[in-house]
């Protein structure tokens, strides 16, 4: 895996980030298990709560392509402070990524690397559902 590759991605990405309300512009950029890359930014709404955010944005667009198998996501800040995942986005990672490799980069040589589950002890997931 390319991590300096991802990460340029993902700020690459930032530059298309509609944030008019907070400024806060990120970039993410999601590895495929076959190599496809998909970047994603977040998408501000005058409706705080119908924000979408950089992970998400990247994620669905793999997954509306039929992709289902990931190997890292790369999450990066335009203004290059810290930028880990929200609660939400670590959730619909879990559910569709499991414990993918998280990266959070201020630049591309100024990153940490984890899994999903140091940021997400504990997850909820399928398996805690009733199945009858």
């Amino acid at each position: 895996m390319d991590i300096q590759g991802l990460i340029r991605a993902a700020h690459a990405a930032t530059q298309h980030a509609r944030a008019p309300y907070s400024g806060f512009k990120v970039g993410a950029a999601l590895l495929c298990d076959d190599g496809t890359l998909y970047t994603g930014v977040n998408v501000e709404s005058s409706s705080y709560g119908l924000t979408i955010c950089a992970e998400r944005v990247a994620l669905f667009k793999a997954l509306s392509e039929g992709h289902s198998g990931f190997q890292a996501i790369a999450v990066i800040c335009a203004n290059r402070t810290w930028c880990p995942p929200c609660g939400a986005c670590r959730q619909v990672l879990w559910d569709w990524a499991r414990d993918i490799t998280v990266i959070l980069a201020r630049d591309e040589n100024d990153y940490q690397q984890m899994k999903l589950s140091t940021l997400l002890p504990h997850a909820f997931d399928n398996g805690y559902l009733l199945h009858e």
